[in-house]
Parts: structure tokens; C-alpha cells; sequence
């Protein structure tokens, strides 16, 4: 060896980095034409929140009727009465008198 080096074997990074780019360019793909895929949704959105609405109304009342009912040792079906809230209300907004 006589401590020479070859300029086509040693190349700098930078040097590489175009080179390859160069090829890259040289060689020419067929390119896909992708459109945007159009998602077909089981359940439309609309229908998703009316949902959400129903079971979130729907835990509500049993969350009444269970805690009325089964924690507060009443009847569950006196839960759903207007005179029950009635009076709740009327314990709530008691007027504080001295």
C-alpha cells in the first residue's frame, strides 16, 4: 500500500447525501394518484350523539331510582314522582327563619 487513497471510494457525507438525491431523481416512478379515501361510518355521527344523549339520560334515571331507592330506603318508583322532587326542592330552598 502506498498510503494513497482512491477519490472515487472517499466521500464526505455531504457528498453522498447529493449523490444519492441524484439518483433518485434520475430514476423515474410511476407516481400513484391517491384521492382521499371516503370513510363509510356503521353509525353516522348525528346518530352517535342522540345515542350518548338517550344512555346518559337513561344512567341518570337509574342512578335516581338506585340511590332513592336502594341507598335511601324509600320505594324506587316514588324516585320519579313530581311530589318527591317537590319536596326535595322545598328542603333545598327552605327560607331560614329566626
Amino acid at each position: 500500500m502506498t498510503g494513497e487513497l482512491n477519490n472515487t471510494q472517499v466521500k464526505s457525507r455531504a457528498e453522498l447525501r447529493k449523490s444519492r438525491e441524484e439518483e433518485k431523481n434520475t430514476e423515474q416512478k410511476p407516481k400513484r394518484v391517491r384521492g382521499r379515501r371516503v370513510r363509510i361510518r356503521l353509525i353516522p355521527i348525528w346518530l352517535r350523539l342522540i345515542i350518548v344523549a338517550i344512555l346518559l339520560a337513561a344512567s341518570t334515571l337509574l342512578g335516581v331510582v338506585v340511590g332513592y331507592g336502594v341507598i335511601g330506603d324509600g320505594d324506587p318508583s316514588d324516585a320519579l314522582k313530581k311530589s318527591t322532587w317537590q319536596h326535595i326542592v322545598d328542603l333545598v330552598t327552605k327560607d331560614v327563619k329566626e
